[in-house]
C-alpha cells in the first residue's frame, strides 16, 4: 500500500543544493536567530540569543495570565467569524456586573479569567455555534468539559468552578446549589454575562438594541437568572460606554486596562504543567487527535537527547511539543475528523494552524523561543514548508528536530482516513523526505538508527494519553448521566 506524502513535503521536486545541511555536531547549531527575527520581527527580544538568559540558563518564566488566556480565547474563536470577541465580551460584561455588585478585586479577576475560557469545552463548530443561541439547553456538557480541562492547572482552579456552572439556571433559587454543593454567585453572574453577549446583533447599531436586550433579560428573572444580578446589570446598562466597548474592535485593550490579571512565575515543572493544559485543550477535541501532541512531545524530547542537547533543553522540547498544534483550535473538528480527502478549501484551513500557534502566543515574550520550536514544525529545510517558507539557514536545530518528530508521530498514528504506518513504511517516508530535501538528514539518521528507542518513548506517552482521554470521556459520561437523573 502506498501513502501520499505530498502534504508532509510540498514541492517534492525541489532538490538539495549540495552542502545545504550542516553536519552534527561541529556545525549544526541550536537556536539560530534568523527564524525568530522572521517570525517575531527585527526588533524582537529574540533577535539574538545573547540578549536572553537563553533556554539553557533560564529557570523561570514570567507568563502574563491575561496574554495567556487571550491567546486561547483568540485562537478558539477563529473557527467562525460569528464567534470573534465572544469570550472577551463575556469577560468584560461579567467584570462590569461584578463591579456594580461590589465584588472584591480577586473575584473580579477570576470572573475575567472564566469569561475568557468559558466555552473552551465546546469542541466542535456546531457546539460553539449552539452556544450563541439564547435559550440553549445543551450547555452543561461543554461547561463540564471546560471545567475538567482547566481544573488541573492550579492557577485556574477558581475560574474552572465558574466555567463548570455557567449554564446553570437560577430556577427560583434552586440553582444556588448543584449535586448538594453550593454554587458561587460568580457562576450565575458568568451565565448572565454570557447570555447578554449573545443577544447583541453585530449587524445592527448597538445602542438601539439596549431596550430589547434589557427586556429579554428581565423577562427571565428567577427562571434563568438571579434577580439581584439583573438589578446590577440594569443599573450598569444605562452607560452607553458599556455597550460601545462591547462591540469595539479594541475590547481586548479595554479589558486589559481594567483587569490586567497577574503574572505567573513558573519554574520548569510549572511550565510543563501549563504545557500539559494546552495539550489537553488541543488534543481532547477528538479521539483522532487525543494523543498527537503527547507523541510529538515525547519523540522530540527523546530525539533532542539523542542529538546530545542538554537535559534542560530536552524538557523544554517537550513543552514545545505540547504547544506545537495550538493553532488547530481554530480548525473545526469536523475537518480534523473527516474520513475523506479534504477539499482545497479545507486543506487551506488546516494550513492556517502553525500561523495561529505563532501569532496567538507571540505576546508572551518568555515563551517566544519555545513557541517557535513547536509552531514552525511544518517548515522544511528546502524552503518548501509553511507558513514562512524558511530554509535550513533560518531553522534552529530544535525546529528541525520538531519537524522530524511531528512527521514521525503523524505517520505512525491512526488517522480518520488511514491506519498508522508500519516501521518500514515510516522509515521509507522519512528517508524519502530527506531525499526531497525536506527534513534534516542528520536528525532522520539519528531517528532511524535509534528507531525503537524513539518509538517506545512515543508509544508510552501516547498510551498514557489514551488512558487519560478515556478517563476524561468517562467523567463526562458519568456527570451527564447524573445531571439527567437529577432532573
Amino acid at each position: 500500500m502506498s501513502f501520499d506524502t505530498s502534504a508532509l513535503c510540498p514541492l517534492t521536486s525541489v532538490t538539495s543544493s549540495g552542502g545545504n545541511v550542516a553536519a552534527f555536531p561541529e556545525t549544526v547549531k541550536a537556536g539560530a536567530d534568523p527564524a525568530t527575527r522572521t517570525v517575531f520581527g527585527e526588533n524582537s527580544s529574540l533577535a539574538t540569543r545573547s540578549e536572553l538568559p537563553g533556554v539553557a540558563g533560564r529557570n523561570e518564566w514570567n507568563i502574563p495570565v491575561f496574554d495567556l488566556l487571550s491567546a486561547l480565547s483568540e485562537v478558539t474563536n477563529w473557527v467562525s467569524p460569528e464567534l470573534m470577541h465572544h469570550h472577551r465580551q463575556v469577560a468584560y460584561m461579567a467584570w462590569n456586573i461584578g463591579e456594580e455588585l461590589g465584588m472584591p478585586a480577586q473575584d473580579l479577576d477570576d470572573l475575567v479569567m472564566a469569561g475568557l475560557m468559558h466555552d473552551i469545552g465546546a469542541f466542535t463548530l456546531k457546539k460553539r455555534l449552539e452556544t450563541l443561541q439564547f435559550e440553549m439547553t445543551t450547555g452543561r456538557e461543554h461547561a463540564e468539559q471546560g471545567y475538567l480541562l482547566m481544573r488541573g492547572f492550579e492557577p485556574f482552579a477558581h475560574a474552572a468552578e465558574m466555567v463548570r456552572y455557567h449554564h446553570l439556571p437560577w430556577q427560583n433559587g434552586q440553582g444556588a446549589e448543584a449535586s448538594g454543593k453550593p454554587v458561587s454567585l460568580g457562576c450565575h453572574l458568568l451565565h448572565l454575562a454570557d447570555r447578554i453577549a449573545v443577544l447583541i446583533d453585530r449587524r445592527v447599531e448597538v445602542l438601539g438594541q439596549v431596550p430589547r436586550i434589557r427586556s429579554a433579560i428581565e423577562s427571565h428573572a428567577d427562571s434563568l437568572f438571579n434577580p439581584e444580578l439583573i438589578k446590577c446589570f440594569s443599573r450598569r446598562s444605562v452607560q452607553e460606554a458599556l455597550w460601545l466597548d462591547m462591540v469595539s474592535s479594541s475590547i481586548e485593550s479595554t479589558l486589559r486596562r481594567i483587569s490586567p490579571l497577574s503574572v505567573l512565575n513558573l519554574n520548569i515543572e510549572g511550565l510543563l504543567s501549563l504545557g500539559n493544559l494546552f495539550r489537553c485543550v488541543i488534543d481532547f477535541r477528538s479521539p483522532f487527535t487525543a494523543t498527537h501532541s503527547s507523541g510529538v512531545a515525547a519523540s522530540a524530547c527523546t530525539l533532542a537527547g539523542l542529538m546530545r542537547l542538554p537535559d534542560h533543553t530536552c524538557r523544554l522540547m517537550r513543552v514545545a511539543g505540547y504547544l506545537h498544534d495550538l493553532g488547530k483550535l481554530g480548525v473545526p473538528t469536523e475537518i480534523l475528523e473527516k474520513p475523506d480527502k479534504l477539499t482545497l478549501e479545507e486543506t487551506n484551513v488546516v494550513r492556517h494552524h502553525p500561523y495561529g500557534s505563532i501569532r496567538s502566543l507571540e505576546a508572551i515574550v518568555d515563551l517566544r523561543e519555545i513557541t517557535a520550536w513547536g509552531a514552525l514544525h511544518h517548515e522544511r529545510i528546502n524552503g518548501s514548508g509553511y507558513p514562512f517558507h524558511l530554509n535550513t539557514g533560518k531553522l534552529p536545530l530544535e525546529v528541525r528536530i520538531m519537524a522530524v518528530a511531528d512527521v514521525f508521530t503523524a505517520v505512525t498514528e491512526d488517522r480518520p482516513y488511514r491506519a498508522g504506518m508500519t516501521s518500514d513504511q515510516t522509515r521509507n517516508v522519512l528517508e524519502g523526505m530527506v531525499r526531497s530535501s525536506c527534513l534534516d538528514p542528520v536528525i532522520v539518521d539519528v531517528l532511524v538508527s535509534n528507531f525503537d528507542v524513539v518509538d517506545i518513548a512515543r508509544r508510552v506517552a501516547q498510551q498514557s494519553s489514551i488512558d487519560e482521554y478515556k478517563g476524561f470521556i468517562e467523567d463526562i459520561s458519568r456527570i451527564t448521566a447524573n445531571h439527567a437523573g437529577s432532573r
